[in-house]
């Protein structure tokens, strides 16, 4: 029998450290170098890791400045996380960067693109008639 606990447990820690982030309670400035917001949270079924996904708007250099930072406050929002969070036992978290918005948008821009040409198509066909 398939448990729901760790999505109601990721759903605990994307509200905690996206509460976390908002708040500003993570101090390091490099965290703030890109916006952040966390977009999931995978918890594997022993409750023992979580995956911590988070979109980050900014330069390419911010996102990777970000990314630095949240992979040395690992410690904290775990501790923190655990503070919030009645859990026996606090998962060992991990950032990872969703791309997702991204690949989105880019999708968006080459479709745009295609129909523009189709469009340009047809109106020089129309033209040659």
């Amino acid at each position: 029998m398939k448990t729901h606990r760790p999505a109601r447990v990721g759903e605990l820690i994307k509200r905690e450290v996206s509460d976390m982030l908002l708040k500003g309670q993570i101090k390091d400035p490099r965290v703030g170098a890109g916006l952040v917001s966390v977009t999931d949270v995978e918890v594997t079924g022993d409750l023992r890791q979580a995956k911590i996904f988070v979109s980050i708007f900014g330069t390419p250099e911010a996102q990777k400045l970000t990314m630095t930072a949240l992979a040395e406050v690992t410690g904290f929002v775990r501790q923190e996380i655990g503070h919030r969070i009645r859990l026996r036992y606090t998962p060992e978290i991990a950032f990872v960067q969703d791309r997702s918005l991204e690949r989105g948008a880019r999708i968006t821009r080459l479709i745009d693109e295609i129909r523009a040409e189709e469009e340009a198509r047809a109106a020089h066909k129309e033209e040659g008639n």
